[in-house]
């Protein structure tokens, strides 16, 4: 039995691609068992376990660098974690007795691929973005395979060699038909539709924006089918409850589809004729797999910006337009998505650029840098 041991967290953007690197080794080496490593409180969890795999539990914290006084607790627990998370990485490769370990990002990361290097494991990382995370560039160093999404990355690794692999999806990530998609969802198959989110937690200022292109399609009656997920995170739970406040009637609406976190996004995307994004690479890397026209609205607040750095590689390749926060005043999104939907062959044309370039062959690619790791 070959054993494989993932850890990858904080977000779904680092746990969808450990999902996606599993399927690939399974489909190559089905007698594999996997075993995926998350913080207890973090998406893992939930993400792994609805997807079948077991899950080992580790805290593990991050480092502030803004001053304020929660920042200072926030820090006191991230040494607290840090002290805790080394023993407790031990403890899960000692019983576990992985083969190979693959880390894709995030904090939770470090330890558990630390420990695979201490002991002599082979040792794999993932970086999703065009601009890698500090655990990335403390991993690369040692690690036996470094796989990037972008070849941007790769000039902020100094000479680490590296493999250029694209980012894993999800298998449900396929072309569909975009008629049929909007049939499923109950939308007329000739109409517009238009798919935004602010990633599993959400964020504030999409949803704050989508809430008034909700009302201008209230007040235009424009004929626009929208899927919106305003994030779980719970500050956005009062996304819809605000709106009806206001009389916009969101349960009731045959043309709004609002949740908080989508669990059918493969469909929804496919449906979707424009999306409206934060820029995490996992979200990307789906619209470009299914080559969808796309509003890209980076996030300011992550480490190197790398949000702004993996947009402007759709925005340079003609398949996205990109808002930066800063810049999104009252009416800069309606009207971007006005001109957009005025226009419908752009659309297509923007969704054809995504698809050119999204890496076809991506799970090849991976399954050819960790083979000669799992040979050995």
């Amino acid at each position: 039995m070959f054993r494989v041991l993932l850890a990858g967290g904080g977000t779904a953007g680092h746990v969808n691609p450990a999902l996606a690197i599993s399927e690939i080794i399974k489909s190559y080496k089905p007698d594999t068992e996997f075993l995926f490593a998350g913080t207890p409180g973090g998406i893992e969890k939930t993400l792994v376990e609805r997807a079948g795999y077991n899950f080992a539990s580790i805290n593990v914290s991050g480092f502030q660098r803004k001053p304020s006084w929660e920042n200072v607790k926030r820090n006191a627990n991230a040494v607290k974690c840090l002290v805790t998370s080394t023993f407790r990485a031990n403890q899960i490769v000692n019983d576990f007795k992985p083969d190979l370990v693959i880390g894709t990002g995030g904090y939770v990361s470090g330890p558990i691929v630390q420990a695979g290097i201490r002991k002599g494991i082979k040792t794999a990382i993932h970086e999703q973005n065009a601009y890698p995370g500090v655990t990335t560039k403390i991993l690369a160093k040692k690690a036996n395979v470094v796989m990037l999404t972008v070849m941007e990355a790769k000039k902020y690794l100094g000479e680490r060699e590296v493999v250029f692999t694209g980012l894993p999806v999800r298998g449900s990530f396929k072309q569909q038909d975009k008629a049929e998609a909007k049939k499923r969802l109950g939308f007329p198959p000739n109409e517009i539709c238009i798919l935004s989110s602010g990633g599993s937690l959400g964020a504030r200022v999409l949803n704050e924006n989508v809430a008034k292109l909700i009302k201008w399609y209230a007040k235009t009656n424009a004929p626009i089918n929208h899927i919106h997920s305003y994030g779980s995170y719970k500050g956005n739970a009062n996304f819809v409850k605000n709106l009806e406040n206001e009389g916009y009637n969101i349960a009731n609406n045959p043309r709004l589809i609002v949740k908080d976190y989508i669990n059918n996004m493969a469909d929804c995307m496919s449906a979707a004729d424009i999306v409206i994004s934060r820029c995490g690479a996992n979200a990307l890397c789906e619209l470009e797999a299914l080559g969808r026209a796309s509003i890209l609205i980076p996030s300011p607040n992550v480490a190197g910006n790398h949000q702004y750095h993996n947009a402007m590689v759709l925005q340079k390749a003609g398949a996205g337009c990109v808002i930066e926060e800063k810049d999104l005043d009252e009416n800069k999104l309606i009207q971007t998505v006005s001109e957009l939907i005025k226009n419908p062959e752009k659309i297509e044309q923007m969704g054809k650029k995504a698809r050119e370039v999204y890496v076809d062959n991506t799970n090849e690619r991976i399954w050819n840098a960790l083979n000669p790791l799992i040979k050995k």
